[in-house]
């Protein structure tokens, strides 16, 4: 493989993922995002050296901003496998300080994202993630539901709902005095928050059900708890999804009017930059527009918005992993289109760095005909 050139000076082909970026107080040294992805190589919810090693690799890799794999808050319904990091315990703590440490001096920032599962249960994700979960007797959803007209667990009351907002908040004030760069709130996929969104699981009567915005009120509490329990300038990440891991073709929201009030009062609540996940990053949102997910987003909150889903690979992510489909890199001429013309503002990338952890360098340096495609075996151990 040709020598990788310095990321100071980009191939003139993909220069636009390398300008730097600075998002209030997130200074980025250029466009690319590792996306969060469960791994699940963390006996007794503690991150251990593999994991700070796996991180670390990323980050020497070029990568800007690295998104932890989803780690649970501290309530007791809130995770669904014991290999998944948790972000509470003096032990866990102490090992994402320590992947924290060896990131930054890598030169990377990073974030942990912070994940409620909600009423999503074993029997409702795709097959290939079953390997480490265990069946919940304690299944809490807005409404006892995982999709229209399935029921699972029960619904949360309202006490209930104050302990899990006041745990997300304990989560982000950690990783701020980790020295974390800032936290996302996994709000997509079909998971606790995204189950109030979503109106197929959100049936509640009270404050945190009805109409598009109402159904945003559990996930604004949980902002302006966290706004609250931080720095002011402490940025906050939002991931929020149309799919859903029990519905790949749901829509929440299915006019740009839905999105816009969606996205309104999170605004409001202070959330600082939108992360939009789709399963092809590629497909216009809506119709009579090229704009995709992030677009939309960027264009109606004002906010800054990541975009993710197939971004460099030719195939989606449910094809390669339920499939065993290959997934080969794919050219990046319309990505750098997309950022050239300001559509969104950052790009995550997931599966390509799990095989390529320099991807970034390897593309920078006008190699990536060389990069390797994906395939699930390579999630069998933590590289």
């Amino acid at each position: 493989m040709a020598q990788p050139s310095s990321l100071d000076k980009p191939d003139p082909t993909v220069a636009p993922l390398f300008d730097t970026v600075t998002l209030g107080t997130l200074e980025l040294k250029n466009r690319l995002v590792m996306a969060p992805m469960t791994r699940a190589f963390s006996p007794d919810g503690v991150p251990g050296a593999n994991v700070a090693r796996y991180y670390r690799r990323r980050a020497e890799g070029g990568v800007g901003l690295i998104i932890s794999e989803g780690t649970w808050i501290n309530h007791p319904a809130a995770s669904n496998d014991p290999n998944v990091p948790v972000f509470h315990g003096e032990a866990a703590l102490a090992g994402w300080r320590e992947v924290c440490r060896q990131v930054h001096a890598a030169g990377a920032k990073m974030v942990p994202q912070l994940w409620h599962v909600g009423a999503a249960a074993k029997s409702d994700v795709a097959e290939i993630y079953k390997d480490g979960m265990v069946e919940r007797t304690e299944r809490l959803g807005p409404s006892g539901l995982v999709k229209s007209g399935v029921t699972g667990g029960r619904a949360i009351t309202a006490t209930e709902i104050e302990q899990v907002i006041d745990a997300y908040a304990a989560a982000a004030r950690q990783a701020m005095e980790i020295g974390f760069d800032g936290v996302e709130i996994h709000g997509a996929h079909g998971y606790l928050i995204d189950q109030f969104f979503w109106n197929e699981t959100n049936a509640r009567t009270d404050l945190y059900g009805g109409d598009v915005a109402a159904r945003t009120r559990f996930a604004v509490e949980v902002v302006h708890r966290i706004k609250a329990s931080t720095a002011p300038d402490f940025p906050v990440i939002l991931r929020f999804s149309q799919w859903k891991m029990q519905d790949y073709t749901a829509r929440a929201w299915p006019t740009p009017e839905d999105l816009a009030k969606f996205l309104k009062p999170l605004v409001e609540a202070g959330v600082d930059i939108f992360h939009c996940s789709q399963r092809r990053y590629w497909e216009p949102e809506f119709p009579g527009s090229d704009l995709n997910l992030a677009g939309w987003t960027r264009k109606l909150s004002g906010r800054p918005a990541i975009t993710v889903g197939s971004v460099t690979l030719d195939s989606e992510m449910i094809s390669t992993l339920m499939n065993g489909q290959t997934a080969k890199p794919r050219s990046l001429a319309d990505l750098v289109e997309r950022v050239t013309r300001e559509e969104f503002d950052l790009v995550a990338i997931g599966r390509a760095l799990v095989v390529n952890p320099d991807w970034p360098k390897v593309v920078a340096g006008g190699d990536a005909a060389h990069l390797n495609p994906f395939s699930v075996s390579a999630l069998a151990d933590l590289n």
